[in-house]
């Protein structure tokens, strides 16, 4: 790619990471209303958390006022760190039986305080002849819009879920977003996406393809390490130019969890590297110079893009990684000026110049300032790494940035 479809590239997704991650929205409302054809009453007995009907979608497996002041415990069913259910307690207030309440969530088992300070929600119900209008409506401090979004989009889904519900008494788990051929379309539409930045010919096409590949097996080692960590469901989501999200059936229970789960996106990929050189250098013995092309593409991209996920940006696997391992600042900024700088000297001898170096350096600067302290703060703080966890993820960091480096190598030797 040219320096300029480079700087538009990196810059879009720059863009994007802000406005998804770090612009400040401050105080905001989201509101969605449907008519469902069903009775006011039935329905407020399915969304008054202590209503008879409340367990309808299977969210909330039991609720119990704790006094007279409207405070209540609600028993979830989404799992904590610990597998059991997490449980809430709320306050209720602005109540008007079959017609409208407000909630504020004053803790959880699962996430801090602070989490919740700024959050409310409000439920109404307005008969409209045989049918009742639902709204609800969620108050939030948002900084990017992304959490905003995925909110509106839940609850749109939970209407239309109800409504589903309320004309077969089921409810279908799941909706068309996380289908697995929905996150198939998504992986297609990213390659075509990409697609022009490598050319629009049948080279970029399969360029474009092999970047998709890449990042769904990295996604997909990062799921292998959540079942190995004893998570009962992973999943990955596909977002379009972005790349991909590997999320697990429930939170991080201790830093090794973190560092492992982070280490295993490019450590499954590291298998890879090897065989596709290996694959390559046996096709290009045996005279197929198109296929030993393609997989030299193959293993440098793998290389490339797994080896810039262990650059020490906050939210990259990097970053993550160091942040378990090293026992205190002075260490981790020391970790993650080594590491950086092995990165830099890694572009080096493979040939780019030094002002992309340069460039490239400032932009994981800028990353790590954008997406720093974005994390969710847990109620409890994890458990503790041993020191001898310390050092084997450490040994596991170096082997895997080892391993893609020389692949990195490898393939600008091929194919520059």
């Amino acid at each position: 790619m040219s320096p300029i479809v480079t700087a538009i590239l990196v810059a879009s997704n720059l863009g994007l990471i802000f406005l998804l991650m770090t612009v400040p929205l401050g105080l905001r409302t989201v509101s969605v209303s449907r008519v469902i054809p069903a009775d006011r009453q039935r329905l407020w007995q399915a969304l008054w958390p202590l209503g008879c009907e409340a367990g309808w979608s299977g969210e909330i497996l039991s609720a119990q006022p704790l006094d007279d002041e409207g405070v209540a415990r609600i028993m979830l069913s989404w799992e904590g760190r610990d597998g059991k259910p997490i449980e809430r307690r709320a306050r209720f207030d602005d109540i008007v039986e079959g017609s409208r309440f407000s909630m504020r969530v004053i803790e959880d088992t699962a996430l801090d305080s602070s989490f919740w300070k700024d959050y409310s929600e409000t439920t109404e119900l307005v008969s409209e002849g045989g049918a009742t209008r639902v709204t609800l409506s969620r108050t939030d401090r948002y900084r990017g819009v992304a959490f905003l979004v995925f909110r509106l989009f839940a609850m749109r889904r939970e209407l239309s879920k109800l409504e589903r519900w309320a004309a077969t008494g089921r409810y279908s788990k799941g909706g068309w977003f996380e289908h697995p051929l929905s996150q198939v379309g998504f992986a297609v539409l990213s390659a075509l996406i990409l697609w022009p930045f490598f050319g629009l010919h049948l080279v970029g096409l399969a360029l474009a393809s092999i970047l998709t590949s890449v990042v769904a097996l990295h996604e997909l080692g990062h799921m292998a390490a959540f079942r190995l960590m004893g998570h009962r469901k992973a999943r990955m989501i596909f977002i379009p130019l972005l790349g991909g999200i590997a999320i697990g059936g429930r939170p991080y229970n201790s830093r090794f969890e973190v560092a492992f789960v982070a280490l295993m996106g490019a450590g499954f990929s590291a298998f890879l590297v090897p065989i596709a050189i290996a694959a390559s250098a046996l096709a290009g013995a045996e005279g197929h110079k198109a296929a030993a092309g393609l997989l030299a593409a193959l293993a440098g991209c793998a290389a490339l893009f797994n080896v810039a996920n262990l650059v020490p940006v906050w939210k990259f696997d990097g970053g993550q990684v160091l942040r378990q391992i090293c026992p205190g600042p002075i260490v981790l900024a020391l970790a993650s000026f080594s590491l950086l700088s092995a990165f830099l000297a890694l572009g080096w001898q493979a040939g780019f110049s030094l002002g992309f170096l340069l460039a490239a350096g400032a932009v994981f600067a800028i990353l790590s300032l954008l997406t720093v302290g974005s994390g969710v703060k847990p109620r409890h703080e994890l458990e503790p790494i041993r020191t001898v966890d310390r050092f084997v993820i450490a040994v596991a960091l170096l082997a895997v940035f080892t391993i893609h480096g020389y692949g990195v190598l490898w393939a600008a030797a091929q194919l520059v």
